[in-house]
Formats: C-alpha cells, sequence, structure tokens
C-alpha cells in the first residue's frame, strides 16, 4: 500500500506565518542549471539553494513537468561542479547504485542499493487531460536508503554519472521501508533538454488506445511470449492512424528496443518530440511487420510548440512571458503576463518573486508581455502590479516610475 508519497518524501514543516519545505536536487551544468522534481518546487513563492560549500542562492524555475515530476531551475553562478549523464538504458537488475540527497535536512548523505526493477508503474502521477499532463510513470526501482527530504536527489551509478532523480518512497510510516523510485536519466535529460530550448517540454504522441498483454490474448494472438501492448484503438487523424496501424495490432518494438507493456512504449516515446520518425515492429495476424511512423504532438500535427519569452531591458530587469494554459485555467484567469526570471530592477526591488503573474497595472487589465510594456510606457508617478503566484496567492506591488 501507498500512504501519500508526495508527504512521506518531501519533508516539510508549518510554521505560525510561512510554510517551508525542503528537498534536494542536481547541478547538470557549470551555468548553474538544476534539475528536481516538480513537487518540490511546485507552488513555491520562494525558492532558495544551498550547495555543499554552504553558498546559498535564489533559485529560479526555468520550467516544470508534471507528467515526469521533473522541474529544471537555475542559478546566478559560473564555474560549477557538476554531475553528467549517464544511459538509464544501460542499468542491470542488481546492479549497485548511490543515492545522494539531503533526507532529514542532513547535507548530502549517501546511501547504496541495488537496482530491484526497472519500468515500475506505481500510479503515483495523476492525469488531467485539461492542464495538457499525461503521465509518463517508468521508474527505476532500487532498494537504497531514502527518506523524507531525498526528493530531486540524484541517483548514480558506480562511475558517478547521474542516472536517476530520486522522486518517492513506498511506505506505511513516511520514512524508508525498502523501496524507493527513480525517474530514468533518460527521461530526465530529454525534459531538461527541451525545458532549456523551448521552455516546455514537447511531447510526441502516437495516437493509439493501448493495454498490456495478458496470458490469455498472447494465446488467441498466436504470441510465443506475453509481451508487447495492444493496441485497442487508434485515434483519427493520429500519427499511428497515418501509419496504418489499427486495432487489433500489437506493438512489439520501438527501433531496436522491445517493449514489453504501456510502462515501457510510454518510456521509449516519451524519449522522441513531434515530428521524429521512428519504426515499429508489430504483430498483426500471426505475423511480423514493421512500420514507419512519423510522431505528432496532442493537436495531431508535427509542429514543436515554444513558450516565447521577451526581455524588457531598462529599469524592471525582467523576462516576461505569456503563463501556460495550465496556470491560467487553474487560476482561473482570462490574461495576464508571467514573471519568467528576474534580473536587478524596479521589479525585484519591490518584492516580486519568478513566477508572479500580472494581471493588472494601476487596475488596469494586461494580456501580453508587449500590452504591459506600452502600458508601462505611460506612467507617471507611483505604479500598481497586481496579480496571483501559482499557488493561488494574491499580491500587490508598488514602485516609482
Amino acid at each position: 500500500a501507498y500512504n501519500n508519497p508526495w508527504l512521506d518524501f518531501f519533508g516539510q514543516q508549518n510554521g505560525p506565518h510561512v510554510q517551508r519545505g525542503s528537498g534536494s536536487g542536481v547541478i547538470i551544468s557549470s551555468d548553474g542549471y538544476i534539475v528536481t522534481n516538480n513537487h518540490v518546487v511546485d507552488g513555491a513563492e520562494k525558492i532558495m539553494i544551498s550547495l555543499n560549500n554552504n553558498k546559498n542562492y535564489e533559485g529560479v524555475v526555468i520550467g516544470t513537468d508534471p507528467a515526469t515530476d521533473i522541474a529544471l531551475v537555475k542559478i546566478d553562478e559560473r564555474n560549477l561542479p557538476f554531475v553528467e549523464f549517464g544511459d538509464s538504458d544501460e542499468l542491470l537488475i542488481g546492479e549497485w547504485v548511490l543515492a545522494v540527497g539531503n533526507p532529514f535536512d542532513l547535507t548530502s548523505t549517501v546511501t547504496a542499493g541495488i537496482v530491484s526493477a526497472k519500468a515500475r508503474n506505481i500510479n503515483l502521477l495523476r492525469p488531467d487531460y485539461n492542464r495538457d499532463i499525461f503521465p509518463v510513470e517508468s521508474f527505476i526501482q532500487t532498494d537504497a536508503a531514502v527518506n523524507p527530504g531525498n526528493s530531486g536527489g540524484a541517483l548514480v551509478n558506480i562511475k558517478g554519472e547521474l542516472v536517476g532523480i530520486n522522486t518517492a518512497i513506498a511506505s506505511k510510516t513516511g520514512s524508508y521501508s525498502g523501496y524507493s523510485f527513480a525517474v530514468p536519466s533518460t527521461i530526465v535529460k530529454k525534459v531538461a533538454d527541451d525545458i532549456k530550448e523551448y521552455g516546455m517540454v514537447q511531447r510526441a504522441f502516437i495516437g493509439v488506445r493501448i493495454n498490456d498483454i495478458n496470458e490469455g490474448m498472447a494465446d488467441e494472438l498466436g504470441l510465443d511470449e506475453v509481451a508487447g501492448v495492444f493496441v485497442a484503438d487508434v485515434v483519427e487523424d493520429g500519427a499511428a492512424a497515418a501509419a496504418g496501424i489499427t486495432g487489433g495490432d500489437v506493438i512489439l518494438s520501438v527501433g531496436a528496443r522491445s517493449v514489453k507493456n504501456v510502462t515501457e512504449l510510454q518510456e521509449e516515446i516519451s524519449r522522441y518530440r513531434p515530428g521524429d520518425d521512428i519504426s515499429l515492429k508489430i504483430w498483426r495476424d500471426g505475423k511480423m511487420k514493421n512500420l514507419e511512423i512519423t510522431l505528432r504532438n496532442k493537436d495531431g500535427n508535427t509542429d514543436l510548440r515554444e513558450a516565447s519569452v521577451e526581455s524588457i531591458e531598462g529599469y524592471l530587469g525582467a523576462y516576461l512571458t505569456a503563463p501556460t494554459k495550465a496556470e491560467m485555467s487553474a487560476l482561473k484567469l482570462n490574461s495576464g503576463v508571467k514573471v519568467f526570471e528576474l534580473g536587478d530592477g524596479k521589479l525585484k526591488d519591490s518584492g516580486v518573486r519568478s513566477g508572479f503573474i500580472i494581471t493588472k497595472v494601476d487596475g488596469e487589465r494586461v494580456s501580453d508581455p508587449e500590452s504591459l510594456k506600452q502600458l508601462l510606457s505611460q506612467k507617471t508617478g507611483g505604479i500598481l502590479l497586481e496579480g496571483y503566484y501559482s499557488n493561488g496567492k494574491k499580491a500587490y506591488y508598488g514602485f516609482g516610475s
């Protein structure tokens, strides 16, 4: 049984006025990019990063992906030591791994264990199709001891390469009881690369409704083993339909990698972007067949989407972007402008934090970064900003023009 993995794994304490939480992260580049879990930073108004050298920094959330529970954070620093990515595909069951993190706020704790299983789906991440959240669960299971505060920390192989991000534990007590789960590095790297390049994750879809194969289905279909993914139906105008895949087919492999179940298929497809061409081996009418398929996005085309970010020069010192559809829906907003990243300037001086969504300037609504710039250029004297943070908290900030 699972006892609220988020609460079990993400150490949290409540003060009389401010709620604080602690977690872990992994530096993946010398210029300050850090990977952690989405649930570590979700809803945070302020993120403080403490390094092993006891230096503290304010972190900026570059982007998040609730579908894999991965977030990318950045600090303003150079020449940092960082961890190289390893290949989680090469991990073997029984191979030794190390978990590194800050359990119970004990900085840089290292524990050892073995890989217990791969491609685990523990039904931890919940879908929210209105917010474009299509969960991808294919966890590495280990028996390395992890506890509250380890969330977002590194799982490394004996070479010191990053092979996963520790994400959850299975526990009835809230502390380690023998099972921990990590997002594979192949997924982590793809998500981080997408966020850095596009500001958002480019998620590819085959366009099928699928189920695992059981023994009865394998016998009926004439399969030699109970493996593969059964295609129950295809999405009209989707990638699978265009490639000639039909209901009743069984997907056996993606490229050179065989897929034994739905979880493994989802992990394989999560590595690609819309527009990528892949080869599928399928089983149809008792015969093996190879098909080429061009993956598409959720809208049924091959376009890559990019989160546009506009800079404001001068005294504001901020990078602005449009809020995501998910943020607009969650906050029930029709318009607004998001503070994507802060530098030195009026916004930072007035107390605005990254992630703040500006909805009004002196009572006038703003719809996009350009309209905000135009509105501010016409103002003289004191200026009042009104808006929300992602946790729903409303805030006001004032400064002089």
